[in-house]
């Protein structure tokens, strides 16, 4: 096990946690990238820089995405092989939960383990709000259900390593992307229970609550715009298509089918990205066969709420919108637009190495 500590302008925590860690296994090897750190703080990465302990200097800040990218690299070079366990370099996680992280993962090759907080009265309101919003988020885009998606700390194995450098993002919002996107690939994503700590209200996180969670929210925003945009063009048309054929039904087919092929186009490229695994015929086939089912699906539950149950027709219009618009996030990102090739690829690649002794 390799320990990834993606660092910028650290305290003392940070000396605290290097001491402790080789306290508790003296051959651990350990990977501190320093993100770009002013000079004052040149004198802590020197005190821990050592034998077991390689410090790597980024000569500006280009975020925690980019230094975790960074110390994935230099691991899979210089420790191939060998798992990769992240923590947080302000004091945050203890040694034996970090050390029980990466016990965890128990040398699998297509599985993520997070070291889930129980976020509790004792958390600072903004981490509780933050994090409970982004689970409500995640779970509505993925079907799945984590605890603690903002956890930096998290456990690898050294066969996930390249996938890991691809996956886009250069800063906070990179570990909701490796998550996102770990669903989409078909990984598994588990928990591991370790202690809540926020050292004088978590003061010394840089993390930015606007700026970085606009950036942590980002698939999300993207996916309602490009749905707003369908349902935008799908109006004008259907007013468009009505004058020049004069059929409502027909009027209605045709605006659909415009408005979804852009609607499909949109969230190829942009939303969900392009796609390296699946073809655009087999996606699109997928894409249509799913505006089929939201078709029917929304027939079926607006002839429920109104008709059968007599919700008055816009509350009842405004459920069935919300609740496929959800669905239709999970069902995208999952299977439309998914690549759960890449967990068989990475474990059957994984299992050659470890059949050949390497």
């Amino acid at each position: 096990m390799i320990l990834l500590i993606p660092s910028f302008e650290p305290n003392e925590q940070l000396v605290s946690l290097i001491g402790a860690m080789q306290s508790a296994d003296r051959h651990l090897e350990i990977v501190i990238v320093n993100d770009g750190s002013s000079a004052p703080y040149a004198p802590i990465f020197q005190a821990i820089e050592s034998a077991t302990v390689t410090v790597i200097d980024h000569l500006a800040n280009q975020g925690k995405g980019r230094a975790l990218k960074t110390g994935f690299a230099h691991i899979a070079e210089h420790f191939p092989g060998d798992d990769v366990v992240c923590a947080d370099s302000d004091g945050q996680h203890r040694v034996h939960d970090i050390l029980r992280v990466g016990e965890a993962l128990g040398g699998r090759s297509a599985t993520i383990v997070l070291g889930a907080r129980q976020l509790t009265g004792t958390a600072p309101l903004k981490s509780r709000f933050g994090n409970g919003l982004t689970r409500l988020l995640f779970r509505a885009s993925t079907g799945q259900q984590v605890h603690d998606t903002q956890t930096g700390l998290r456990a690898y194995p050294a066969s996930m390593l390249p996938w890991l450098q691809a996956i886009e993002g250069e800063r906070f919002e990179y570990e909701m992307s490796v998550l996102l996107d770990a669903t989409k690939a078909g990984f598994a994503v588990e928990e591991v229970v370790i202690d809540t700590v926020y050292l004088d209200g978590n003061a010394s996180t840089h993390f930015r609550p606007l700026v970085d969670s606009a950036r942590v929210y980002l698939p999300f925003v993207k996916f309602s715009l490009s749905s707003f945009a369908a349902f935008l063009i799908d109006i004008v048309l259907l007013f468009v298509f009505k004058t020049l054929v004069g059929q409502l039904l027909r009027a209605i087919v045709l605006a659909r089918v415009v408005s979804s092929s852009a609607n499909f186009v949109i969230n190829r490229r942009l939303v969900f990205g392009h796609d390296r695994h699946s073809s655009w015929a087999r996606s699109a086939a997928r894409y249509f066969s799913l505006a089929a089912c939201v078709l029917a699906a929304n027939y079926g539950l607006l002839h429920l709420l109104y008709e059968r149950w007599g919700i008055p027709l816009l509350p009842a219009k405004l459920l069935t919108e919300i609740g496929l618009f959800v669905a239709g996030f999970h069902v995208q990102r999952r299977f439309v637009f998914g690549r759960r090739e890449a967990a068989t690829a990475i474990g059957e690649t994984w299992a050659s190495r470890r059949g050949n002794g390497r």
